[in-house]
């Protein structure tokens, strides 16, 4: 029998922060936790002293390898002055700091605690790029390790599936990548921002300073198709398909939702949240759809009292740029096989009916993996208080808005549900 899932209390988010991300060898990752920390303060309207903070949930995938070190929660509070308020660590591969925001919501419905801190953070820049891959492959099962499928070759293959049971082409990922770096062109915090058109007319420019020929690409979509500018990483997933490797950190403030209103007058409450578990690539039963994710998604809109045509807009797990395409319809945005379709027709852009990383996404904010589902919560965060600047969603009537993360291939996924009253 399924059980309707519900909080024993309310719990809102009331300030949020995030530092830029990016590739920064030369700092440290407590330096770029406290850049956040420092900037969530900040938002916070009505103040607050963060030694009122009860407790800290802190999101990290590995940096015991990216960067040597672990025992993070005790450096953190140490770094942040808050000793001896207690700091738990989630590890969940790319999901790590949704499952953080998750279990500190639990802490304060259970009314252990009633101001919590929840964080993500990531610092992958110290190792190559070879060194990364090894790294994330750990979030990988034994098998796949064993067999030396790298994340990029899990969602060629995936792409590849896709394409031929539905008849998708690389030219439905372009109009992800398009999409996503219009969006990341206007994200001050973004890894990447710049459009393709703007990329395509910086190669002419430098190709012409150079007394070269320029390149005679006529719209973005042809610079895209050119393997020189765009080579094949993993076919048919090329290099503008991939997320890149990123340093970054991410926190926001939760509280008991009667609280809220001595922080804020427009806190963001939490209305649903979901969380499941999925078999590894090798022995799913589909590799067009991630069953994790249907789960997770399930678990929150039945919490909510919400289906997926109430959610105005959302921030998925687009790692890949085929995997935007599949999230949106295991989300329930989309019919199977719909998604590609949905994007070729404007319906995710900012401005259409259900707008889909407005952030730029992984693919163009970045993805220090362990900040990723802290940052895709403050970005809605940020657009149900009509705050995300040039990227704002012009809709005026924004109350729905989520966010789903995912983990390895699939093994771990979250979705969570804001509302704003």
């Amino acid at each position: 029998m399924t059980k309707k899932r519900k909080l024993g209390r309310g719990v809102a988010v009331v300030g949020a922060g995030m530092s830029p991300f990016g590739m920064f060898a030369e700092r440290t990752s407590t330096d770029l936790f406290i850049e956040a920390f420092q900037e969530m303060t900040g938002s916070v309207d009505k103040g607050f002293e963060p030694n009122d903070i009860d407790a800290l949930y802190l999101g990290n995938f590995t940096n015991d390898f990216f960067v040597q070190q672990s025992h993070w929660g005790a450096i953190l509070v140490d770094a942040l002055g808050l000793v001896p308020k207690p700091a738990t660590r989630t590890e969940g591969a790319c999901a790590s700091s949704a499952l953080a925001f998750r279990e500190a919501v639990f802490a304060i419905a259970s009314g252990f605690y009633d101001i919590v801190l929840v964080g993500g953070f990531e610092q992958m820049s110290k190792q190559s790029t070879e060194q990364v891959a090894e790294g994330l492959a750990l979030a990988a099962s034994p098998y796949e390790r064993e067999a030396g499928f790298t994340y990029p070759g899990v969602f060629g293959a995936i792409a590849t599936a896709y394409f031929d049971r539905y008849g998708a082409t690389r030219e439905h990922l372009m109009n992800v990548t398009i999409k996503s770096h219009e969006n990341g062109r206007l994200n001050p915090k973004a890894q990447h921002q710049r459009s393709i058109s703007e990329i395509m007319a910086s190669r002419i420019e430098k190709a012409a300073s150079r007394g070269q020929s320029p390149p005679g690409w006529q719209d973005e979509k042809e610079f895209l198709a050119d393997p020189q500018a765009n080579p094949v990483i993993a076919w048919p997933t090329h290099l503008f398909d991939c997320s890149p490797i990123s340093d970054g950190a991410a926190c926001v403030l939760l509280v008991g939702e009667e609280l809220a209103a001595s922080f804020t007058d427009t806190p963001m409450h939490v209305r649903g949240l979901g969380q499941a578990s999925g078999r590894n690539l090798h022995a799913a039963d589909d590799l067009t759809s991630f069953e994790a994710t249907r789960f997770a998604a399930r678990e929150a809109y039945e919490m909510a009292g919400l289906s997926p045509a109430d959610i105005q807009f959302a921030e998925v797990h687009d790692c890949f740029s085929i995997a935007e395409i599949l999230h949106g319809e295991d989300l329930g945005f989309f019919d199977p096989g719909t998604g590609f379709k949905a994007v070729a027709e404007g319906l995710t852009r900012r401005d259409g009916p259900k707008p889909i990383n407005t952030s730029g996404g992984l693919k163009c904010k970045g993805h220090p993996v362990g900040a990723t589902g802290v940052a895709q919560l403050i970005e809605v965060w940020q657009q149900l208080r009509g705050e995300a600047g040039e990227r704002q969603i012009p809709a005026k009537d924004l109350r729905f808005g989520a966010a789903h993360s995912m983990g390895g291939t699939g093994g771990t996924c979250t979705f969570t549900i804001l509302e704003r009253w």
